[in-house]
């Protein structure tokens, strides 16, 4: 039977693959998140999943506003980096598991879940930087993975608790899987943030950490966080914390947060990053503490 292992909560800041890539995350503005990163990377060689399903959102790179699904599956056997402009990020192609992909989208949508099936797409930054903030710069990604887009972007967006419950029903798709595979669910995108008007720049940390909190500790009480009050909050863009409410979903009601580390700015945003497991039926043994 496959199963869910752990919870990843992380932003995915263009600005950290663009600093990866290019060999420049170095220096005081990047010293504490190197730092606080690595802890999260020697973390994932004690996990090791299997298979990686990474719930992000697409930057019209794969998908444009002449159509725009709410939920979106990845079913092929290989995802490219996408070009975002700039050229496609020189980081490897995501392998897929299309037997598993499949056999979620079908009982997602059994499940009443009208999922978009995708037979081929190129993932931008909303997936790469997840895995590099996890893995680093390795010659291949030691998992494979599951994209699941979210439409964060072109109103109207899922609510929290329709996110919430979808991450349920992966989990029961998951754990409905024959195959002894063990999967980790990223939940991808925020924390505040705003890229235009008159609040660009916006960040909210207070906001975030208490919204953290929340999520880890009381999931029943962020999960019917109106739009409104993530936009007055945490910026337009800090919507996207609706994406690490599917993660918390497929998690037990109770877990362990093994690990947070937030830090401010990075780029125009807080980043945040958080690591669960279920209480009862751990991985690793420790608390992660990160020292500077």
């Amino acid at each position: 039977m496959a199963k869910v292992v752990a919870g990843i909560g992380t932003s995915h800041i263009p600005l950290i693959g663009a600093a990866m890539d290019n060999g420049s995350m170095h220096g005081e503005y990047w010293q504490r998140f190197v730092g606080g990163v690595q802890v999260a990377r020697d973390w994932m060689e004690t996990v090791k999943p299997d298979v990686c399903l990474i719930v992000f959102n697409d930057h019209a790179s794969a998908f444009s506003l002449e159509s725009v699904a709410t939920f979106s599956i990845g079913v092929a056997p290989e995802f490219h980096p996408a070009d975002e402009g700039y050229g496609p990020r020189q980081v490897p192609s995501c392998k897929g598991h299309s037997e598993f992909a499949w056999h979620i989208a079908e009982s997602l949508i059994l499940d009443e879940f009208d999922m978009t099936i995708v037979n081929q797409m190129d993932v931008d930054h909303g997936l790469t930087v997840p895995l590099s903030v996890m893995y680093g710069q390795p010659s291949e990604w030691p998992c494979k993975v599951i994209p699941l887009a979210v439409n964060v972007v072109q109103y109207p967006q899922p609510t929290g608790n329709r996110c919430f419950n979808l991450g349920k029903a992966i989990r029961k798709a998951v754990e409905s899987f024959p195959d002894d595979i063990t999967v980790a669910i990223f939940g991808t995108g925020g924390l505040s943030h705003q890229l235009q008007g008159e609040r660009a720049g916006l960040i909210n940390t207070e906001y975030d950490c208490n919204w953290l909190d929340k999520m880890v500790e009381d999931p029943m009480a962020v999960k019917d966080i109106s739009h409104t009050e993530y936009i007055r909050e945490a910026g337009s863009e800090g919507i996207e914390a609706i994406m690490w409410l599917v993660m918390r979903g497929a998690m037990d009601e109770k877990v362990d947060e093994v690990y947070r580390f937030t830090h401010a700015p990075v780029s125009n945003s807080h980043y945040g990053l958080t690591l669960l497991e279920n209480k009862c039926d751990r991985v690793t043994s420790d608390v992660l503490t990160f020292k500077e």
